[in-house]
């Protein structure tokens, strides 16, 4: 089994708070990561049609059964059981009794806040990171564009494989092809999850708004042009992308604000959290069909998104990650957040470096006056190098 790395925040929170709620997408690896950590509770799934009903009907009766901690797993399933765990937590005062487990966040969250707030950690599990795969620490984001981590090794998957595969843990633990088994995840997560949260009597219209949403990632999110290519109203459209974010599908990305510059941008940018899922919706049916498709240097800033994203969640921690970009045309990719520092981020996935890649970061040094600001440039290589005082990532450094 891979070590995942939010483990350790996993046992901190569970050591601090009654009850700790692990979600993230399906398939992500939350029931075996709570199983595997906490194999001394016990374990129910709601998912179970005899569990959930024993837990609707009669939830003080299907609470009491239990003697010491339990892992709930799917616990949005039964609602109507949150209030009666907070009597339960309240009058016990120990921390580490409940492990619950979610895929639909937008259902849980509303339960957990409603009974659970001041009670509940909430961790996010997102799919495999490049670090956990190769079996080594996330780097430290507060040195990028400081350190070269220079010692790194490449994977074992070159670059175009890791972006068409995905980091989905059960296509890496199975060895399955990865588009027979997220063409059935798709199917699933539209016939499933998304018919159980909202009413949507036209499946074929939402799938046509998600692969249309695929076809812009990188770009600023345009809800109106979304929903006129998609025949749906902007208000539909902007409830559609509220399920795909809350479902961990979709990142929207904000724009960073700060006293240097005037009339930024203010949309969010739209992105794919995980590349394998984009390129099937993309139908890109190979690897070496990727590297030369159109949307390549899209799929690859999804891909650095998403380990940068996946970095602050197995930390426990509130992503702080931004794009920049003036009303001139001048952008940074990403604006990371990190202590007192902003550091500056540049996403390539040219193999070659040009000159002109690195105009965005010069441009935010000079008019915000800070001409050693951190910044880094990862691209399609694999070599760490300092150029133009820029920090030179392979895209395996993340």
């Amino acid at each position: 089994m891979i070590r995942r790395a939010i483990t350790s925040k996993l046992h901190d929170s569970a050591r601090s708070y009654p009850v700790v709620t692990v979600t993230g997408p399906r398939q992500s690896g939350k029931t075996t990561l709570v199983r595997a950590e906490f194999s001394a509770y016990d374990y129910v799934s709601l998912e179970l049609p005899d569990q959930r009903s024993f837990a609707l009907e009669d939830p003080r009766g299907f609470l009491a059964q239990f003697r010491g901690p339990v892992v709930l797993d799917e616990a949005q399933r039964a609602p109507e059981l949150f209030s009666y765990i907070q009597s339960i937590v309240d009058e016990a005062g120990k921390p580490g009794q409940f492990i619950l487990t979610g895929s639909q966040n937008f259902l849980l969250l509303q339960s957990v806040s409603q009974s659970l707030a001041g009670r509940c950690a909430v961790l996010h599990l997102l799919p495999f990171s490049l670090s956990e795969l190769s079996n080594r620490p996330a780097p430290a984001l507060e040195e990028l564009g400081r350190d070269l981590y220079s010692s790194l090794q490449s994977p074992r998957l070159g670059l175009m494989e890791t972006l068409f595969t995905g980091f989905y843990p059960r296509i890496h633990d199975k060895r399955l092809p990865p588009r027979d088994w997220l063409a059935n995840y798709y199917q699933t997560y539209l016939e499933r999850d998304v018919r159980s949260v909202i009413n949507i009597g036209d499946l074929e219209a939402f799938g046509r708004f998600v692969r249309l949403c695929a076809g812009r990632t990188g770009q600023l999110l345009n809800l109106s042009g979304l929903a006129a290519d998609c025949g749906v109203t902007h208000t539909t459209a902007k409830r559609w992308i509220s399920v795909l974010e809350a479902s961990f599908l979709v990142l929207l990305l904000r724009p960073y604000h700060a006293n240097y510059g005037k009339r930024l941008i203010k949309s969010p940018k739209l992105y794919f959290l995980d590349t394998g899922l984009l390129s099937f919706l993309l139908r890109i049916q190979t690897p070496e069909d990727l590297q030369s498709h159109a949307a390549r240097g899209a799929v690859f800033e999804s891909y650095v998104i998403s380990e940068l994203h996946k970095n602050f969640s197995n930390r426990g921690e509130r992503p702080g990650i931004y794009f920049w970009r003036d009303s001139g045309g001048h952008e940074v990719d990403f604006v990371i957040e990190a202590g007192r520092n902003q550091i500056l981020v540049e996403a390539k996935s040219a193999q070659t470096l040009a000159s002109d890649f690195f105009e965005g970061l010069h441009y935010v040094r000079r008019i915000s006056k800070q001409l050693q600001r951190p910044a880094a440039l990862i691209y399609g290589g694999d070599q760490s190098y300092f150029r133009e005082h820029v920090a030179v990532y392979p895209w395996f450094a993340l």
